[in-house]
């Protein structure tokens, strides 16, 4: 495996797997240890992923971190860029789980004295020696390589506990023969209840890295590419040949192996992995499409815009890798306690051990006491608790198109007490549309559209294919029309059943001598003060016939989104270029407080906005252009709509998929449950030993349940974090509604 390394002149970043760690206080000593090599500037070592990152000066290499892992006693290997997430390969499953059966199965036996049923004390020893030093081999192997690098860890714990309940059984039988009280049922059980309890956590820990395998697995392994010689041929190639520029053929029912923009064809694609988006999203061409979304019906053609590193997926691979592997600032209590964790409990042992015998127990019930302390001490949960709920919550808020750049955005959001939105492609669909049409006394409003269509339907402009979009929503009649012209400055004239027809400014209006009814005026003094464009429908015959009112259409979802964080407890504020009018009017239309509208903001006056806004507590800001980016980076948590600029989503440390501004709200719930549930699981985890360790210093808890406690607290830290894996967002899918807004 090689190394992820992002190299620049004077650093870089590297990735490393490391095979061995077995709980919180290996995590502190890998770390320890590199952060060590002269010219390592960080280190954030994962248990859960069991990796390490490393961020160090370009004259570091992967040899010196490799070897530095080494000497601590682990195993460790380089990354390889964009290689496939491996799955645990399932021998190795098998392997385990046959290793527990059998440890089982040699120590049932052992427990048989308990009921009554007396069994050979050799043959206790026989079975309990191979459990003791063949299934229980590994724990010698890690707490030998612990005590060489004067340290201590879980198989150290679980070493001297077992080794000292059977060392005690062999003194008996050799000093008393059958006649004393064996405990080689204790060492044999603690040993088999800690390998099954891995086991599960291994099987646990594997679905926190479902969502990075599902991505993984949308990567076709080829691609079919049109011949450029001879565009009747087609030939598939390997997905690392393809290049920029060539022509992808994508049959119904595959996956589109590039990032591109369909060339040819029709057709609806499933882009639900990538952004969450739950229906079938049509595609034409002149339309981008995503690589490893699905091709659900006809034929298209796809120019190759972006391979390789380039991709949306593997950006997304990348930003879930990198928030799964980040440190949450809450781990540092984790490591302070992690760091003195295992010395503790062998002193705790200790003083256990002497206690008893100073009291006048048995030499045995003081070992027995001092096996518990150290047999259920085990940091496993606390270096478990915050990784494994990270990596559930990230890997299934990307699977509903949240993208969580780093823990410290994940953590940091679930405080967010107000989100300062962005209004154009935003809040708004960010094109124009008709918002308005209005007709004079005495016209019909179909007819009026029908007519107003026919005059723009010629016309590329922007505010022409609105009107035509409208009149197609409203199913307005399809006119016949002619000697269509464009009048520069002022508007565009027809011939429309031989009826000279115009559309135009107000400019134009007052030129060719129309006064509008007063109603109609009226109607548009009030529209341009919410920073609509007017134009007018004029019949040269008959005069103006209609009022028409550009704008920029509220997205459907975009009310909901403001209600929703309005019930979360989270305020909404509207920081937009727009003038006063355009803001007001759509922050009125959502709800959003007068006190929170900023409008005619530049890009800096944005930032400073949202830096002022940190008087209510922790800000959000929700953007997606190139202006927003320093308003995104000045915020405490930025959040970036995919379909804005690369820029935005640079500066951000949430990405949305899609222009949904119910996400939003989605992002912030996400977050909330997972920062409750690594606080949850650090919860359990030091109450865990908090009142574990007392009790089995008291002598209150034997061995073999202590055991047993150690392997279910593990479990259940990792169980209780994928119970994220079941959260589902409520953001609504965005639907296109009739833009126009009826008149009452």
């Amino acid at each position: 495996m090689s190394s992820t390394v992002t190299s620049e002149e004077t650093a870089r970043t590297a990735e490393f797997t490391v095979e061995g760690m077995t709980c919180a206080s290996c995590v502190a000593r890998v770390e320890k240890v590199l952060k060590r090599v002269p010219g390592v500037e960080s280190v954030a070592v994962n248990l859960a992923t069991e990796k390490a990152t490393v961020h160090a000066d370009a004259s570091v290499s992967d040899d010196q971190l490799v070897a530095a892992i080494v000497k601590a006693g682990y195993e460790a290997a380089r990354i390889v860029p964009e290689a496939p997430v491996p799955a645990v390969a399932a021998q190795t499953w098998d392997r385990e789980l046959a290793s527990v059966v059998a440890s089982g199965v040699l120590t049932l036996p052992l427990l048989m004295p308990m009921f009554g049923v007396q069994i050979s004390p050799w043959l206790q020893f026989a079975l309990a020696s191979i459990v003791q030093f063949g299934f229980g081999a590994r724990f010698y192997v890690g707490g030998y390589r612990a005590v060489r690098a004067f340290a201590g860890n879980m198989d150290l714990l679980v070493a001297l506990g077992t080794s000292a309940a059977w060392g005690s059984s062999v003194y008996q039988l050799l000093a008393h023969g059958g006649s004393m009280h064996l405990y080689f049922e204790a060492s044999a059980v603690v040993i088999t209840l800690v390998r099954f309890g891995k086991w599960l956590e291994m099987r646990a820990k594997r679905q926190t890295t479902d969502a990075i395998r599902a991505l993984n697995a949308l990567r076709p392994a080829t691609a079919r590419i049109r011949d450029s010689a001879d565009p009747s041929r087609e030939r598939e190639i390997a997905l690392a040949d393809v290049r920029v520029g060539d022509i992808a053929v994508v049959r119904p029912g595959e996956r589109v192996p590039v990032d591109g923009i369909v060339r040819e064809g029709r057709s609806h694609i499933d882009e639900s992995l990538i952004t969450g988006e739950s229906l079938p999203v049509a595609k034409e061409p002149g339309v981008r499409v995503t690589g490893g979304s699905v091709n659900r019906e006809g034929l298209i053609a796809v120019e190759t815009t972006a391979i390789g590193a380039e991709t949306t997926l593997a950006r997304i691979i990348r930003l879930v890798e990198s928030a799964q592997a980040e440190k949450a600032p809450i781990q540092r209590l984790v490591d302070r306690v992690s760091a003195v964790f295992v010395p503790a409990i062998l002193g705790i042992a200790l003083v256990t051990l002497i206690g008893w015998l100073l009291h006048g127990a048995a030499g045995e019930t003081a070992l027995l006491n001092a096996v518990a302390v150290l047999v259920i001490a085990c940091p496993c949960a606390l270096g478990l608790a915050t990784p494994t709920a990270i990596m559930a919550g990230t890997g299934v808020a990307a699977r509903q198109g949240i993208l969580i750049k780093d823990a410290q955005a994940l953590e940091q959001a679930h405080a967010v007490s107000i989100v300062a939105f962005d209004k154009t492609g935003t809040l708004t669909s960010g094109r124009a549309a008709v918002v308005a049409f209005e007709v004079a006394s005495g016209f019909d409003r179909l007819d009026a559209l029908a007519l107003a269509a026919a005059v723009q339907r010629s016309s590329d402009h922007p505010l022409a294919k609105a009107v035509v979009e409208a009149a197609e929503e409203a199913r307005a009649a399809r006119l016949d029309v002619s000697a269509a012209r464009a009048i520069a400055g002022r508007g565009v004239e027809a011939i429309v059943g031989g009826k000279r027809v115009a559309i135009g400014s107000a400019r134009w209006l007052a030129e060719l001598g129309f006064t509008p009814p007063d109603a109609l005026s009226k109607s548009a003094s009030e529209l341009e003060s919410q920073g609509n464009t007017i134009s007018w429908l004029i019949d040269h015959d008959s005069g103006v016939i209609a009022l028409l009112a550009f704008g920029d259409t509220i997205k459907p979802t975009a009310r909901a989104a403001i209600e929703r964080l309005a019930a979360m407890g989270v305020k909404s504020a509207l920081v937009t270029g727009d003038n006063a009018g355009s803001a007001h009017a759509v922050a009125q239309a959502l709800d959003i407080a007068p006190e929170f509208v900023f409008a005619q903001t530049l890009p800096d006056d944005k930032a400073r906005v949202v830096a002022d806004l940190k008087r209510h507590g922790i800000v959000a800001m929700a953007g997606d252009g190139i202006n927003d980016a320093p308003a995104l980076a000045a915020a405490d948590i930025g959040i970036a709509f995919a379909s804005g600029t690369d820029v935005a989503m640079e500066a951000a440390g949430i990405t949305l998929m899609r222009g949904d501004p119910s996400l939003v709200a989605d992002a912030i719930d996400i977050s909330r449950r997972t920062y409750r549930k690594i606080r949850q699981n650090l919860f359990w985890a030091f109450v865990y030993n908090l009142v574990g360790i007392p009790l089995a210093a008291f002598g209150l808890l034997d061995p073999m349940f202590a055991g047993a406690a150690m392997a279910f607290s593990s479990v259940s830290v990792v169980t209780n974090a994928l119970l994220l894996r079941g959260w589902r967002g409520q953001a609504a899918e965005t639907r296109t509604g009739n833009p126009i807004t009826r008149p009452a």
